[in-house]
């Protein structure tokens, strides 16, 4: 699993993510999100 921080809105799992939150979504997806900009990683705290 792997924080992102969303830069659109959009459906994960039937789960509505929102733009400019921080969600927990698998490694794989999240690699293609931020590849794709739909994400971007995020700062690990």
């Amino acid at each position: 699993m792997q924080k992102v921080k969303m830069n659109v809105q959009t459906m994960y799992h039937g789960e509505l993510l929102r733009a400019g939150k921080v969600y927990e979504v698998e490694q794989s997806t999240a690699e293609r999100w931020i590849a794709s900009k739909i994400a971007e990683e995020a700062e690990e705290e």
